[in-house]
Formats: structure tokens, C-alpha cells, sequence
């Protein structure tokens, strides 16, 4: 059976816009992978009237209803009174729930429990509780009809904590079916150009699908398989897989894995190879991006963030006239900063990136969006030009230094790097 959600997040200061809505953009994904769809977000003020209408609206129109926010002590959470009401659910006080919250307390912060915190305990008749082992307030389910009410905490530590450890396990139970998905990451083309290459096969599909997500300077493809065993649906997506890497080529550069850097964490770990990087535009970025990932010093060496001309020249060694004749931004300046880098670390590998990020030209005049991505190794020294167009410059920065990554991936995996 396929089922449909829509996830109402509680709060006033959402609506005022003090806070994202992180949560919906979680639970969405969550639900993505159990092929549940999901067709509503809807956001309400802490307001009893206007959250009730929005439940009586939501189901309706859904049989899964995931509320985020409104589960706290204060005057104002007022979300499970509203919805018991609405669904005809009596609440019921759980002593055992309010000496583990006053246990919290004590444990945590070492002061007594609050008085009002007591509400806390009180949760819908015949619901199944899901508990808060990094918060005070507990969640919970109930079926009530062919509808599913499902309440989670507000805020994004907790009710990330809660999605995975109980909703996700309740709303897994509600199908007989396994559904498995595969997350195919491309780098180098855009969406549009992805749903052109792919779209005759993806409008024929509906088991195994194929659909496009784009992520910040890049491409996701997930397929999604439904049957009785992840045997199965594992075995009907591999040939969907391996059209998608046929058809996109070389620019697949994972499957299932979260971002460029940790395939090149991978792939340098494989190689025994170390890094360096020596960065302009970037800022830094894709050493901040390498270094984020755990254990990355067993690869990465370090790296220099050349700013300005005179640190290009003076830390990483090139030379003045070369700056002189062709200027920071230009491809004999990305080949020296990578070989410089190279030099002062010691590193097996060097990337490099000078570019303009805006919002203006330089000051001899390169466009925002032009930069050179300089890679030194022991075979050799090479450039990638990039021509990004005029974006945002945080766009920029990031699409950048997706480039740089890519050339060091492409490289360690004997690919053309231009």
C-alpha cells in the first residue's frame, strides 16, 4: 500500500522566520527512502484554533500526519491537547515518564524539576511513545482510523534523534514491502542536461524509479526499488545503476558516498598518496571541506590560503614576474601555487585554485566566474580553466571548489583532468 504525509511543523517563530524549517527538509528525506510520499508541508503558529484547522485539512488529504514542535512545558506547546482533541484521544498521565524527566534533570542539570514540565508525562490514550534519550519531551504515535498521527519534538537535535531511533522503525512496519534505494552522485553536468540525457527512461518508470535532485553545484540521482526482499529490489536496480553510469560516463564520481572530498579521501587513503592545497578565491573551502572528514590527517598535509598577491609570491614561492606578466588569476599562476604548495609541504599532491568570485572583476578586469584549477604531482604539473559564469559568490566558492576536488579525483582515478 502506498502512503502519503504531510508534516505540519508547530511554532511561531518559524512563521516569523527567527528559525528554518530544517526539520520538514529531514523528515522529507527520511520518508523519500521508505517511499512514503510526501505531497504537504504546512506551518502553524503555536495557536490552537489554526493548528486544529490544519489538522482537519491534513487528514483529509493524508493517512500519515508528522507534527514537529509544541511537546515542551510551556504555556504555548499546546500540541498534543490540540491534536487529541481533534482525533477524539484522551490524554493520559504516565508517572513513569515524569520520574525519568525529573531524573533528567537532576542528572543533567542538577537542579529540580520544574513544576510545569509535568505535562510532559501526559501523552494520547493507546498511543506508542517514543522515547527522548537527548531531551525532556517524549514523542508518540497512534492510528486512529486508516490515519497515522505521529508527534516529535521541535527541536532539530531531538527530533533527529527521535526520527531515526522510533519513527523511522513505526513508519518502516506500516508496509510489508522492502523499499531500497541508491543515491547516484554526479559532478560536471547540470540537471537539466541529466533529465535531457536520462528522461525517456525515467517517464517509462515506476518500479525501480529514477528521479533527479540537484544539490549545491551538483547532480543526485536516486533509483528507488519496492518488493518482498531488499534481495530483490537490490537486484532490479542494479541494472538501473549501471545504465545511469553508462549513459553519464566519467562524471558519476560515486554511489551511495556523501561528497567529493570523501571519494578523495578514499582514493588518496588507496593510493597512499598525501595532499596539500593552496587556495585564492576559495578561501579555504576545500581544505575546511577535507578536514571535516575524520582521520583525514593521515593524508592531508596542509594548506595555504593566498589571499593576496604578496603571500602567493612570498609563502608559496611564485616568482613576481610570472604574477607580473599574467596576473594572480591565470593558469601559470594556478600551476605555480600548486607546485609551491607542493614544495613547502612535502606533499605527494598539491591542488590549487585562483579565481574571481565577485562580485566585481579583478583589477585587470578577469570576469567574476573565471578560475584555474592548478594540480601538481610527481608526473607533472596541470590545469583545469573554469569558466563558472557570473552567480552568487558563496555559489561560486562552492561550485569552485567542487572543481579542484573533482581534479583530484579524476587524476587518482587515471581520468583525463581536464
Amino acid at each position: 500500500m502506498s502512503h502519503t504525509a504531510e508534516i505540519i511543523a508547530v511554532g511561531t517563530e518559524l512563521l516569523l522566520g527567527n528559525i528554518a524549517n530544517t526539520n520538514a527538509q529531514e523528515i522529507s528525506q527520511s520518508l523519500s527512502a521508505l517511499g512514503i510520499n510526501v505531497f504537504w508541508h504546512t506551518v502553524v503558529g503555536d495557536n490552537p484554533a489554526r493548528l486544529r484547522e490544519a489538522l482537519d485539512v491534513a487528514r483529509h488529504r493524508a493517512d500519515i500526519l508528522i507534527t514537529t514542535g509544541g511537546l515542551g512545558p510551556t504555556y504555548d506547546d499546546l500540541t498534543k491537547q490540540t491534536i487529541c482533541a481533534a482525533f477524539g484521544r484522551k490524554l493520559v498521565f504516565h508517572p513513569e515518564i515524569l520520574e525519568d524527566i525529573r531524573a533528567s534533570y537532576e542528572r543533567n542539570l542538577h537542579t529540580p524539576m520544574p513544576e510545569n514540565n509535568a505535562q510532559q508525562a501526559e501523552l494520547p490514550e493507546d498511543c506508542t511513545i517514543f522515547d527522548n534519550p537527548v531531551g525532556t519531551a517524549p514523542g508518540c504515535a497512534f492510528q486512529e482510523g486508516s490515519v497515522h498521527v505521529l508527534m516529535l519534538p521541535g527541536p532539530p537535535h531531538e527530533m533527529r534523534t527521535m526520527l531515526r531511533r522510533c519513527a523511522v522503525p513505526y513508519l518502516r512496519a506500516l508496509s510489508a514491502e522492502i523499499i531500497v534505494s541508491r543515491d547516484i552522485m554526479t559532478f560536471g553536468l547540470g540537471e537539466s542536461f541529466v533529465d535531457q540525457l536520462l528522461h525517456e527512461r525515467m517517464s517509462h518508470m515506476e518500479n525501480p524509479t529514477l528521479a533527479t535532485y540537484a544539490k549545491p553545484c551538483e547532480v543526485r540521482l536516486r533509483a528507488t526499488a519496492k518488493a518482498a526482499s531488499r534481495e530483490e529490489a537490490e537486484a532490479m536496480l542494479a541494472p538501473v545503476v549501471a545504465e545511469v553510469r553508462k549513459t553519464l560516463g566519467d562524471v558519476v564520481y560515486g554511489e551511495d558516498v556523501a561528497s567529493l572530498e570523501e571519494v578523495c579521501f578514499a582514493l588518496l587513503q588507496k593510493a597512499g598518496r598525501t595532499l596539500a592545497t593552496a587556495e585564492s578565491c576559495t578561501g579555504g573551502q576545500v581544505a575546511a571541506r577535507i578536514t571535516a572528514l575524520p582521520g583525514v590527517s593521515a593524508v592531508y598535509r596542509g594548506g595555504v590560503v593566498s589571499y593576496w598577491t604578496s603571500v602567493k609570491e612570498n609563502v608559496l614561492g611564485v616568482p613576481w614576474e610570472l604574477l607580473d606578466a599574467h596576473g594572480p588569476v591565470s593558469e601559470p599562476c594556478a600551476r605555480a601555487m600548486a607546485e609551491g604548495a607542493r614544495r613547502i609541504t612535502g606533499a605527494d599532491l598539491a591542488v590549487s585554485v585562483t579565481g574571481v568570485a565577485g562580485p566585481d572583476p579583478d583589477e585587470r578586469g578577469v570576469a567574476v566566474g573565471i578560475a584555474y584549477i592548478g594540480l601538481a604531482t610527481p608526473e607533472g604539473t596541470f590545469c583545469r580553466p573554469v569558466d563558472a559564469g557570473k552567480r552568487r559568490r558563496d555559489v561560486l566558492q562552492n561550485l569552485i571548489a567542487n572543481h579542484a576536488l573533482d581534479v583530484l579525483r579524476r587524476y587518482l582515478t587515471g581520468l583525463p583532468v581536464q
